[in-house]
């Protein structure tokens, strides 16, 4: 092929949604695909499909499977011509590899896709059975199951069936395929089968007509003894026959399993006896039953065995199922059921599970199945099997509102397609949603999202979930507070208990806890609770939509309790709606703003003053902190108070700048993209820097005054360092710094250096003492030799040794020196005094380069905590903010002298200014900023969320989606989240590695 035809086939296998165009290159030359390699319709098909490169690969080992050269020949021939063929074969190849693996070993089950008769567009039990007939054994049973399997498949895929049709033809193929496997039990021990009328009951997914492509099938078997047979010999084939079935159709092989079949619905489980006469089925429903299992029964259907014994066993037992309403506890005993399930999701997986997760298949279910059980007593409408057919109902009687009802059946339907289109894959059965972005891609593919499948498949999944999981709110919880009001006798309520189990639908893990904060702030009739009663629906709807439910509960009743008889405090909620949901918002993100606020409580009219609450969370200016932290340092009686009283003032900025942060972090609901990151985190910077210059001037405030008066005897400066010197402290950072002073006249240099040593060791002392109030952590380990050198040094002494000993990593950690706190004029000096040094006038030698570079790669490998993984590490992982950082100091070493806009201490301001110069393009510059804040936003979120510092990803599951839900992700997406910073910081890592490694 010439380079100009290859170059053009490239492009167009780009165009038609090929990843990997080489390979399909090599796949279309080959001999298998010769004659037809050039024809556009095989193309344009193959690019339709949900992963083009799957099809492809998959069509040419089905030619390979052919037997002669005719029948390669006439496939061929067929897929070129048959314009439905060729979309239905390509289909399957493209979304299924197991269904790809079984058409290579049986290559003539592609004419199962040729043509459809018009009673096989929609075939139902009679047609699938008649494909299955020719089945004389299980290994012959699987065959014709997986062929007819195809044609499902394949309507599917083309669009012929909707996902309800598609489950409905599941459940008559598992019919049918029951049916066969009991004729060949009964085929295998005829004596067994003449001795018992046997009935096949289905259950679950398979009972409700809305099966899966993968999935247990859950029966239950009854029988009877023909006549003359003794009942136990009778029970003891019946037994017999079930088991076989079962084996039949669970045992794996070359061919795969059929699918388990499940009898663990059956009374007392898999402790109870595998088959039972009518009788004892109804004489256990009666006397023992659990209301699950009656749940359970709204799905049973008779599908195999004797007809008459099944329609008997529903007569017998549906009756039963209605009177479940009525039962004492009738609503924990259904949700237990909903419980034992969830809890036994792992941990890693609860973000990507799909059925089970917040927002999930199960929550569309178990609200209709509630609502059948509660309602369906008096109306016969309500008793379908199916969970859409049920939906549609209650909206049709006026238990579920119309545009609920259309807005829960769009959302199951895409979230049933979803977990269809993820099992057809490999014929596995899973509910998980895939990590890989190839499989999220041919996922999206697969449900007709084609512009950009993965990032448009995350939202539409985010929004159904999200529409999923308020409608499910909206169901049960409006009545909760019921169960703790005090009402007028004869009013409607829960019971405690009722009421208990609808707060566990909600996420809260302990709903006995939350229901005694509830009946604490709620029950009375006083004042109090009666505005208790009118605030807490919606606060508790905010709680639920958090992380951590349970903690925005208590937190919220600790406020209540300690402000409940302010006045203004439930007069502020109730008036000001956002006061109300920014308190609920900040309770429930973390440890960090609440633990600030506990201590004084006082500071909740932050949150509501000014409109939207945005007057009393702006942050304040460096000057206006500095002034209130002075003036309480001047009424103080001594050090200790005054310092305490700087403490306070910092507490409280620092709650301020918290709610700020998670206010408007909480703000956006549809995309961590649409809120502006840097600007969060440049705020959160500048307004934690501020207030910790403010905090270090008003702690030497209160040690000079009380040591020496009004006048130190030597003038003494604080330079900020690091991330301080760079306004781009976080929630969790110490303060660098750097202490310089000079003797005043007439002081010896040796009493000035024992004075600023004092007050050095005093202020330390004083930020550190163990107190209702952060501690402020002062790190002065980038001074000159380290911990090894003096604390305090003067101008002298620095100039001296960054004259004669300075090495390059001090210029490269003196481009953040900034004067933060003490004498102004020492501190522009000794900015004087460091300029020529970090910004040396011929930019860096090349051995001085290597140095730096030697440098990072060492604290790479030797500061990495042991068992942290390096690709989630903010600050030393790859991305991260030592990446970024190092990079942008390597080109204001070189380039700052020339370049004045690259002479400031902030990372962004830098880069910007880098940019500018033409240091580096838009697009890198773009990148290094993204990691650069993205990093920025995960401390800051762990230290929200946690209360501590951490520069990695928390490995708790509640504690992960905290991080997620501040970073703009709902629930159930921290996977997502975690894939985003991988991605983020991998495209950053290669910029560094042109930048800062290359030439």
């Amino acid at each position: 092929m010439t380079p100009g035809r290859r170059s053009s086939t490239f492009t167009r296998l780009l165009r038609h949604g090929f990843t990997d165009p080489s390979a399909a290159e090599r796949l279309l030359d080959g001999p298998e695909l010769a004659t037809v390699r050039n024809d556009p319709v095989l193309l344009e098909a193959l690019g339709a499909t949900a992963d083009p490169d799957l099809a492809l690969h998959g069509l040419v080992r089905l030619l390979e499977a052919q037997p002669t050269p005719t029948a390669h020949r006439e496939l061929l021939d067929t897929l070129i011509a048959a314009k439905p063929l060729r979309d239905r074969l390509l289909g399957i190849l493209g979304a299924s590899t197991a269904l790809a693996d079984h058409l290579a070993r049986h290559p003539a089950d592609w004419h199962a896709l040729v043509t459809y008769e018009p009673h096989d567009l929609h075939p139902g039990v009679t047609e699938f059975e008649r494909g299955l007939a020719e089945a004389g054994d299980p290994v012959t049973l699987r065959i014709a199951y997986r062929r007819c399997l195809l044609s499902i498949a394949a309507r599917d895929v083309c669009g012929t069936t909707d996902v309800a049709e598609t489950a409905g033809e599941l459940a008559d193929l598992a019919t049918a395929t029951l049916r066969t496997a009991l004729a060949l039990a009964r085929a295998e021990a005829p004596e067994d089968a003449a001795a018992c009328r046997l009935a096949v009951i289905a259950m679950g997914k398979c009972g409700g007509h809305e099966l899966n492509y993968v999935s247990d099938v859950d029966v239950i078997f009854v029988a009877e003894p023909a006549e003359g047979v003794p009942e136990p010999q009778a029970l003891r084939s019946a037994t017999k026959l079930a088991s076989r079935l079962m084996r039949i159709c669970s045992e794996t092989t070359v061919e795969g399993s059929i699918w388990p079949v499940d009898a663990n619905l059956r009374p007392e489980g898999r402790n109870g006896p595998l088959v039972r006469t009518l009788s004892s089925h109804v004489a256990y429903y009666q006397r023992w039953a659990k209301t699950w299992e009656f749940q359970a029964l709204l799905k049973a259907r008779p599908v195999a065995g004797d007809p008459a014994l099944g329609q008997a066993y529903l007569d017998a037992l549906h009756p039963l199922v209605w009177q479940a309403a009525e039962r004492e506890n009738f609503v924990p005993d259904v949700q237990k059921m909903r419980r034992r399930v969830v809890e036994n999701i792992p941990a890693a997986e609860i973000d990507r599970e799909l059925k089970l997760g917040p927002g999930g298949l199960r929550d569309v279910e178990f609200a209709v199945q509630l609502l059948q059980l509660v309602h369906g007593r008096t109306d016969p409408a309500l008793r379908s099997g199916t969970t859409l057919d049920a939906l549609r109902a209650l909206a049709a009687g006026g238990y579920v509102g119309r545009e609920d009802a259309a807005r829960l059946d769009e959302a199951y339907r895409f979230l049933r397609s979803m977990e269809h289109r993820i099992q057809l894959y490999r014929l596995r059965r899973t509910h998980l949603v895939p990590e890989a972005e190839a499989d999220l891609r041919r996922l999206g593919r697969s449900l007709d999202l084609r512009t950009d499948p993965v990032a448009e498949l995350t939202r539409e999944w985010k929004r159904h979930s999200t529409v999923v999981r308020r409608l499910h709110e909206k169901l049960f919880y409006r009545p909760l507070l019921d169960a703790v009001a005090q009402l007028a006798p004869g009013e409607a309520r829960l019971s405690a208990e009722a009421a208990r189990e609808r707060l566990i639908a909600l996420g809260y893990a302990d709903p006995a806890a939350a229901l005694r904060h509830l009946e604490a702030l709620a029950s009375g009739v006083t004042r109090k609770a009666a505005i208790q009663r009118t605030l807490l629906p919606v606060l508790l709807g905010w709680f639920a939509d958090s992380a951590d439910p349970d903690a925005g509960l208590l937190n919220f009743r600790k406020v209540s309790d300690a402000l409940g008889k302010t006045p203004w405090y439930l007069r502020l909620l109730r008036d000001e709606g956002a006061a109300a949901e920014n308190l609920a918002r900040v309770l429930s993100a973390g440890r960090l703003a609440p633990d600030l606020l506990m201590r004084a409580p006082e500071a909740v009219a932050l949150l509501g003053d000014g409109a939207g609450g945005a007057g009393g969370l702006a942050p304040r200016q460096r000057a206006a902190l500095e002034q209130e932290i002075m003036a309480a340092v001047g009424r103080a009686e001594n050090a200790a108070q005054g310092v305490t009283a700087a403490r306070g003032v910092r507490r409280r900025e620092l709650f301020r700048t918290a709610a700020a942060d998670i206010v408007g972090s909480y703000g956006t609901e549809t995309s961590p993209a649409e809120a502006d990151q840097g600007a969060l985190v440049d705020r959160v910077g500048a307004a934690v820097s501020d207030l910790t210059k403010a905090t270090l001037a008003g702690t030497l405030r209160a040690v000079v005054r009380e040591g020496w008066g009004d006048t130190l005897p030597t003038r003494f400066a604080v330079i900020g360092m690091g991330r301080f010197g760079g306004h781009e402290l976080g929630y969790g950072s110490d303060a660098d710094v750097l202490f310089v002073h000079e003797p005043r006249e007439g002081v010896a240099e040796q009493e000035a250096a024992a004075a600023a040593n004092r007050v050095v060791a005093e202020m330390r002392r004083l930020l550190q003492l163990p107190s209702a109030d952060p501690p402020l952590l002062i790190d002065a380990d980038l001074r000159p030799e380290g911990k090894s050198g003096p604390l305090v040094r003067t101008l002298k002494s620095y100039e001296a040794y960054y004259r004669r000993w300075s090495l390059v990593w001090e210029s490269q950690a003196l481009l953040r020196a900034e004067p933060v706190a003490g004498d102004p004029d020492l501190g522009r000096r000794f900015v004087e005094l460091i300029d020529p040094l970090r910004y040396p006038a011929k930019g860096l030698t090349e051995d001085a380069v290597r140095e730096i570079r030697r440098l990072k790669a060492r604290m790479e490998s030797e500061r990495l905590p042991r068992g942290a993984d390096p690709k989630l590490h903010t600050k030393l992982g790859p991305g991260g903010l030592s990446d970024v950082e190092w990079t942008v100091q390597l080109l204001q070493l070189r380039h700052a002298h020339h370049e004045p806009g690259l002479r400031t201490t902030r990372t962004r301001e830098a880069l910007a200014a880098a940019r500018a110069a033409g240091l580096l393009s838009a697009e890198d510059a773009e990148i290094l900023d993204e990691a650069w804040v993205l990093a920025s936003r995960v401390r800051n979120a762990v230290m929200l969320v946690r209360g501590r510092a951490g520069d990695t990803f928390p490995t708790e599951p509640r504690e992960l989606a905290a991080v997620g839900r501040y970073l703009g992700y709902g629930a159930g997406h921290a996977g997502d989240m975690l894939d985003a910073y991988r991605r983020t910081t991998r495209r950053a890592r290669s910029v560094v590695e042109d930048l800062f490694y290359g030439d």
